[in-house]
């Protein structure tokens, strides 16, 4: 789960970390208060979107100007008349793609003086099974170009669990950034606190891009970006109340109702599959047919025919879908079970596309004989190669 940058700087205000004042608004008289609570004389209005490189992303309207999504104001006029152009506007930047998202809320904060920037983020190092930093020089910049183009000015490395941050930590960070005196304190002090907030709200990344060194020799956090860990959204209710819907996909929003591993792609084959890696699997080889995956579904393997069936409802909802691929290897999850699932669904929404199913392990006879007997139009199939074949050939006909 993702949140916005202002919910972020809260969250790690609580744990005593420098952020800078200011406040989110929804409309224009309330950038405009906000603007006059602060008090200037420089303020930094942001959009409130859940992507990256909003300063150097651009609004689709004309009507929002040539500047980016961050913009510096030098008047509380400027401020609304920004809030104006930015608010209910789309803003595309690399990471939202060509669609953008709309800018629904801003956050007017305070300027600041800055004498130099950096890069600082924490995420879960899966060969480790450790949390990592990861800190550069190169703040403000994209790190995945900094490591295209200079990796040898980002240094990472993983904390041990058993000591969690320790003076040491802090010594390297300062001297790969060029701290020293209470600069270098001041990053100790930082990066403690930060891997504290990490652990305490189960977070899975944490991106401070910039933090900043300000004019008169301070840390401060300037940029926020947080994810946390959905299965552990259980232990923080407070986390959950800050979740933005309307930043969501809708599909995506009606999968989580039923515990469905579901994520919305570009494609035109809709797949209903249990397992991760297989689900893996059945996306690859569609593309290696010539057609491209609508999404990423894994109905898990203890689905019920409730959860299958609004599965298959997720995917028949989305317009892009041109063929749907059922492809299920029975363990846990009976074939039986998605079968009567798929069955209640196409009898609920109709079935306006080619279905291709394929069906191995737990009851696998039974459930091809319920499908069989439904009178559905289902092209059944013998294995994962047959069925992407079968379904990129039935949509490629269709088409």
């Amino acid at each position: 789960m993702n949140i916005h940058e202002y919910q972020g700087k809260a969250v790690l205000k609580e744990f005593g970390l420098p952020v800078s004042k200011g406040r989110a608004i929804f409309s224009p008289d309330e950038a405009e208060a906000a603007a006059r609570e602060l008090g200037g004389p420089l303020w930094v209005v942001k959009s409130q979107i859940h992507a990256g490189g909003r300063g150097k992303g651009k609004f689709k309207e004309a009507a929002a100007g040539e500047k980016g999504g961050v913009r510096l104001a030098k008047s509380v006029e400027e401020v609304k008349e920004f809030a104006r152009q930015m608010l209910g506007n789309t803003l595309v930047t690399l990471q939202t793609g060509p669609a953008g998202k709309q800018v629904n809320r801003l956050y007017i904060e305070e300027g600041s003086d800055i004498a130099s920037e950096f890069y600082l983020s924490l995420l879960v190092d899966r060969e480790t099974g450790r949390v990592a930093f990861v800190i550069s020089t190169e703040g403000g910049m994209d790190i995945e170009q900094v490591a295209h183009d200079a990796p040898e000015k980002i240094l990472t490395f993983a904390v041990d669990p058993a000591t969690g941050v320790m003076p040491h930590h802090g010594r390297v960070v300062a001297k790969a950034l060029g701290l020293t005196g209470d600069l270098a304190k001041e990053a100790t002090d930082v990066i403690s606190r930060l891997y504290t907030a990490f652990l305490a709200k189960d977070m899975s990344m944490l991106e401070i891009n910039p933090l900043i060194v300000t004019k008169d020799g301070h840390l401060r956090v300037l940029d926020a970006k947080i994810s946390f860990d959905s299965n552990a959204l259980y232990r923080h209710r407070d986390i959950v109340e800050l979740r933005d819907l309307t930043e969501e996909d809708e599909k995506e929003i009606e999968a989580s109702k039923y515990d469905l591993a579901y994520i919305a792609l570009d494609g035109t084959i809709g797949c209903m599959v249990n397992g991760a890696g297989l689900a893996m699997a059945t996306l690859d080889i569609i593309k290696l047919y010539g057609e491209e995956p609508a999404n990423f579904l894994d109905v898990g393997g203890g689905a019920t025919e409730e959860k299958v069936t609004a599965a298959f409802k997720i995917i028949t909802a989305d317009p892009q879908v041109k063929g749907i691929l059922v492809n299920i290897f029975g363990g846990i999850m009976k074939c039986d079970v998605i079968a009567k699932g798929v069955i209640a669904a196409v009898k609920a929404v109709g079935l306006q596309v080619p279905l291709v199913v394929r069906l191995e392990g737990t009851n696998v006879e039974l459930g091809k004989q319920i499908i069989r007997e439904s009178g559905l139009n289902v092209i059944p199939a013998d294995d994962l190669d047959d069925a992407a074949q079968k379904i990129v050939g039935a949509v490629k006909k269709a088409a």
